[in-house]
């Protein structure tokens, strides 16, 4: 079996027998991968506090023929204040179910990991409401996925001058020549589709500079809620825990 080293954070972890984990991880290296934790449940293993969801950091594992399986962790980052924030935490887990979902075996997940570590941070700054923080993530996860709306021109023609709706079932705007057949277009603010603009136009790590007022938010809010509706096929249970919550 060959030793390696990746680097990345973990998604979700589930018992397996009477002592065990099964870890999935993103990593920097070889995207999403599942990794199993001997010995992880026991009160004195090293590994108990490693390969909890949140952690970030380098993972040495033996890479076998079917599986990975964990030797040690060096952890840099718990985001252990989001553990006694029982909201953030809930962020925190919905963000982790978004990775997961979008996330691939042996692909290029840079994006996302770099997003998801962004997000976290986002979520521990008090000077960015949560509310926000969820919004901006939302976008960039769908940008990272190819999924960006368009919301620099008409998505049919175009044109960046005539005046236009934003129609998530057709993946963006769409101008007044060419929205005679949009039955879900929405009109809002400059600012909401400046910060749209922004969102999926700027590197990861400015991503989280930025404040907006409440109206614009909340058509943030909106418009994402439809978004994820169209592009995403499933409900995810931390979300729910956390629309409970909030």
């Amino acid at each position: 079996m060959n030793q390696i080293v990746l680097t990345g954070m973990v998604l979700s972890t589930m018992p397996i027998g009477e002592y065990d984990r099964r870890v999935v991880i993103l990593t920097k290296e070889q995207g999403k991968i599942s990794a199993f934790a001997r010995g992880a449940r026991r009160p004195n293993s090293p590994l108990v506090g490693a390969v909890n969801p949140l952690a970030f950091g380098e993972f040495t594992m033996y890479e076998g023929r079917t599986s990975y399986t964990i030797q040690s962790a060096s952890i840099t980052n718990y985001f252990a204040e989001l553990r006694e924030d029982v909201v953030g935490a809930y962020y925190g887990f919905y963000f982790l179910e978004v990775a997961d979902y979008y996330a691939k075996e042996y692909t290029d997940e840079r994006e996302m990991l770099k997003l998801l570590y962004q997000s976290m941070r986002a979520l521990i700054n008090p000077h960015i409401p949560n509310r926000l923080v969820r919004r901006i993530f939302e976008l960039k996860a769908l940008t990272v996925n190819g999924q960006a709306p368009q919301v620099f021109q008409c998505v049919i023609c175009g044109d960046k001058e005539r005046p236009a709706v934003f129609s998530p079932a057709k993946g963006g705007l769409v101008c007044s020549e060419c929205s005679g057949d949009v039955i879900d277009g929405m009109l809002f603010d400059n600012s909401t589709l400046y910060s749209m603009q922004y969102i999926e136009s700027t590197p990861v790590v400015k991503l989280y500079t930025f404040t907006v007022a409440e109206n614009v938010l909340a058509e943030l809010e909106k418009v994402m809620d439809r978004l994820m509706e169209v592009y995403v096929d499933r409900r995810f249970k931390s979300l729910e825990i956390l629309e409970t919550l909030t």
